[in-house]
C-alpha cells in the first residue's frame, strides 16, 4: 500500500488541499497516524474515497448525507435497501427544488413579459415587484 503526502493525495482527487483537511476535520476520511518526517501519510486508498465524496456531491448529497452513506458501506448490518432509502429520499428532495424552481421561473417569466422595452425603469414591472418584496 503506497502511502501519499496530502499534496499528492489533493491532486490525484481532484481537490485542494484545504478540501483534504476539511474532509478529514468532517470525519469524511481518516486521519493519518503515519508520519514521513513532518508530514502526515495517507493511504492510497484515500484518493478514492476523496473522488467517491465529491461524486456524491455531484449526485446532490450533503456531506452529513455522505458520511451515512460511508458509513453503511462499512456497517455488515447494512443493506444495500437502506442506500436506497437514502436516495429516494434525494431525489424527492430534488423534485421538491424543481418544483419551487419552476414557480420561480414562471413568476419571472410573467413579470418578464409585463416588462415593456420603452417604459422608464421607474416603470419597470420587474423593478416594482422587487421593492414590494423588501
Amino acid at each position: 500500500m503506497e502511502s501519499l503526502t496530502i499534496g499528492k493525495v489533493a491532486r490525484g482527487a481532484g481537490v485542494n488541499v484545504e478540501t483534504v483537511r476539511y474532509y478529514e476535520r468532517r470525519g469524511l476520511i481518516e486521519r493519518p497516524s503515519t508520519r514521513r518526517g513532518a508530514y502526515r501519510v495517507y493511504p492510497s486508498e484515500t484518493v478514492g474515497r476523496i473522488r467517491s465524496i465529491k461524486r456524491a456531491q455531484r449526485l446532490g448529497f450533503s456531506l452529513d448525507e455522505i458520511k451515512e452513506l460511508l458509513a453503511m458501506r462499512s456497517d455488515a448490518r447494512a443493506r444495500c435497501g437502506d442506500v436506497r432509502l437514502q436516495a429516494e429520499r434525494k431525489m424527492a428532495e430534488i423534485e421538491e427544488k424543481i418544483k419551487a424552481l419552476r414557480a420561480v421561473r414562471k413568476s419571472l417569466g410573467r413579470l418578464a413579459d409585463a416588462c415593456r422595452r420603452e417604459l422608464p425603469v421607474t416603470e419597470c414591472p420587474i423593478l416594482k415587484n422587487l421593492s414590494e418584496s423588501f
